[in-house]
């Protein structure tokens, strides 16, 4: 293979070259070190294990080797020869695989994912004849490469989509199947086929419509994939929808195409999975619309690409009064109003300051809880003078409404006039770019725990939907530039703060006020009065479960998902004449868990309003890499770390600040066996804590005493300078 002109050409940990020959995948890939190394240190690099492809749901590695092929003084040109043939278990069903580079800095093993930087990749499909399936490397939502099992023989894509006002859908792009032997258009037929999105593809179709299409010579296919014969993979059809019969009921189409062979083997028939369209060449979604009379009604089409970028054809009823509604809505949504509120944020913030004026809002205004929840409650105790209010997401207004606490919409005219006005703002997380802080707002930012995996420029990698990496440092460092004041609970915390979030003003090393309730509040009566108040057993003993949340694993932006992976039914079998389980998910997790089947035994608490009343009433805490140890550490009890996951969540999404497996204050388990072990450990300890907890309690819990509240209030509200 040959080297490019110059290194500069390159892009750390992406793929310059790639090719198919006997079996054999060759690649070409750069790697800036993460840091300057000297020759004599890049020769001990282990080859064998340079290129990693890891199993994304059981997390098995397999290594390939990479070779240096040049270097400059930061920058690694590294090549290899990939057998992905001698490995048959690269070819297990519905397996996905996500391709590393790994290097050893001394004792320090990063992994960097390799992105994708060439021409479509699943033209560099290989076949396990023995599986019968094809494994294909593809590039994934966010750039990387990866590789997939596919049973079905059809590898196609859409390039082109379009949606005329006159109705015409115009699609093209190639489709072939590695297997076929084609050698003129005449050997083969295509369709394309619209289904209903609910069709589950075996055999059950709520609705199917088949289509011909062209077959379109692709000469640029086969100069640039030399191993296959992709002259006639190419396809092209225009589509009338005006002629295509759609019941009623179907809301959404998927698209995928057929292929039938027409030659001397005809008659064998396969079908694409969904197809898939990247973004356009402006980095925009696809979004054509149009509305259609057909018969007596109008049915209104949109042709756009999902978030997991499959082609999708929307339909729905067209009414003119649903039609007008749509576009306030999304007036009100667009950026010309979004201008007009910020500029009138402006404009009233320019106004004098009402300086007995407090606003709150916990995690985006969801909650009545956390930091700015105790401070609340301790200037209403001590300093009632002082105007209040919660800012609330107007989905959960109810919160605030049952517990007769003052409050305003989030982004309502009057917010906007108490926001722009306001002396304080006492907030625990991030508040939107855009919306600028007036001159004499003073900002407290509380922030929500203490840190374990990296953040904001400590991450190596994000991995979180609508960002990358540079805008999210760059936006969280601006983001922090407006805090007046940041809550430190230990000095731990505040070396990270101020090197993570870059936070150069006045920090408040006081503990966290949240947990005051924690020893204000830990008494048996008041922990029997919880339990009846939230339906807990008095007579068994309580186990909390509250893990966090993964950054790669997301619906969409703002929305992730989480799989329970403790098996409550062997968990209830073995602790529920002793135990009942709460679940306490992270606010970001999207699921709501159906526990019916475990009633009695497993509770869901993760719309709780505030944790702080779980930690009281639980006996035992388990958890994974949430912050929530670090508080429920302060009562002294159990704590058991399901880590089942470790090795991935340590290297490849955040990493940690500190070495867990070493300094936890509770035992690291990675099954749920495990975690039942554990429990009937304590209990034969009678509930002792390990050797560990003692140091980890004076690092972190030190300066929690009931009087944390108290120490910010007086430094932000009456020690001002």
């Amino acid at each position: 293979m040959k080297l490019p002109q110059s290194l500069q050409e390159m892009k750390h940990r992406t793929l310059h070259h790639i090719e198919l020959r006997d079996g054999f995948l060759y690649i070409q890939l750069g790697l800036r070190l993460h840091v300057p190394v000297d020759i004599e240190y890049i020769e001990t690099f282990d080859p064998n294990k340079m290129f990693l492809l890891i199993d994304r749901k059981n997390n098995i590695e397999i290594s390939f080797p990479l070779y240096t092929m040049t270097r400059d003084s930061d920058f690694l040109y590294l090549e290899g020869k990939i057998d992905l043939l001698s490995h048959p278990e690269l070819a297990v069903e519905d397996a996905l695989w996500d391709a590393y580079i790994c290097v050893d800095y001394g004792d320090n093993q990063k992994q960097y994912r390799v992105k994708s930087g060439v021409q479509e990749l699943e033209f560099f499909y290989v076949y396990f004849e023995t599986a019968d399936r094809l494994l294909v490397p593809y590039t994934t939502n966010k750039g990387n490469v990866s590789f997939k099992t596919l049973e079905t023989n059809v590898i196609a894509k859409v390039e082109k989509a379009c949606l005329s006002k006159k109705g015409i859908l115009s699609l093209s792009g190639y489709a072939f199947c590695p297997l076929w032997d084609v050698r003129n258009d005449k050997d083969i037929i295509k369709r394309v086929v619209l289904r209903d999105s609910n069709d589950d593809f075996e055999g059950n179709d709520i609705f199917k419509g088949k289509f011909a299409a062209k077959n379109i010579e692709r000469n640029d296919l086969d100069d640039n994939y030399k191993h296959g014969d992709f002259k006639w993979s190419g396809f092209q059809i225009d589509l009338d929808l005006r002629n295509v019969d759609i019941p009623s009921d179907v809301s959404s189409l998927r698209v995928c195409i057929e292929l039938e062979l027409s030659n001397e083997n005809k008659g064998e028939i396969l079908e694409s999975p969904p197809l898939k369209i990247e973004y356009q060449e402006d980095g925009s979604k696809l979004i054509d619309t149009v509305v259609l009379k057909k018969a007596a009604e109008k049915k209104r089409f949109t042709l756009k690409n999902t978030k997991s970028l499959n082609l999708s054809l929307a339909v729905s009823n067209y009414s003119f009064l649903g039609e007008v509604r749509s576009k306030i809505i999304k007036f009100k949504r667009g950026p010309k109003v979004k201008k007009l509120y910020k500029n009138a944020f402006k404009l009233v913030g320019r106004l004098p300051a009402r300086k007995n004026l407090i606003m709150f809002e916990s995690f985006h205004g969801k909650q009545y809880s956390d930091n700015p929840r105790a401070i609340y409650e301790y200037l209403q105790e001590h300093h009632p003078a002082y105007k209040m209010y919660w800012s609330a997401d107007k989905r959960h207004v109810n919160t605030f409404r049952n517990k007769n606490l003052k409050y305003v919409k989030k982004f309502s005219i009057r917010w906007l006039f108490l926001m722009a006005r306001a002396r304080y703002w006492v907030i625990n997380t991030r508040m939107p770019l855009w919306l600028p802080k007036p001159k004499h707002t003073i900002f407290l930012q509380t922030w929500h725990g203490t840190p374990l995996k990296r953040l904001a420029n400590d991450m190596d990698e994000v991995h979180m939907p609508g960002t990358n990496t540079k805008k999210y440092k760059k936006n969280f460092t601006r983001e922090a530039r407006r805090w007046d004041y940041l809550v430190s609970p230990n000095a731990y915390s505040t070396i990270i703060f101020r090197r993570a979030f870059k936070f150069r003003k006045k920090m408040i090393e006081s503990g966290y006020p949240r947990n005051d309730y924690l020893y204000t509040n830990n008494n048996q009566e008041n922990i029997s009065q919880l339990k009846s108040k939230y339906g807990i057993p008095l007579d068994k003993k309580v186990i909390l479960y509250a893990p966090t949340w993964r950054d790669d694993q997301f619906y969409s932006k703002g929305c992730y998902k989480f799989d329970l992976d403790l098996d409550l039914v062997k968990m209830r079998e073995q602790l529920g004449d002793d135990y009942v389980v709460i679940l306490r998910m992270h606010y970001l997790i999207a699921e709501n868990f159906d526990l019916t089947p475990y009633k009695g035994f497993a509770y869901d608490f993760s719309n709780h309003e505030d944790i702080r009343d779980l930690y009281l009433v639980a006996d035992l805490l388990i958890t994974d890499y949430s912050s929530v140890f670090f508080d429920y550490a302060n009562l002294r009890r159990p704590i058991i770390f399901y880590c089942y996951d470790i090795d991935r969540y340590r290297t490849k999404l955040r990493g940690f600040y500190f070495d867990i497996e070493k300094h936890a204050p509770g035992p690291l388990v990675k099954s749920t066996d495990e975690v039942i072990e554990a429990i009937h450990d304590f209990e034969n300890k009678h509930f002792a804590l390990p050797e560990t907890f003692e140091n980890f309690y004076k690092r972190f819990c030190y300066l929690e005493s009931g009087e944390s509240a108290k120490k910010v209030v007086e430094e932000v509200f009456f020690n001002q300078h």
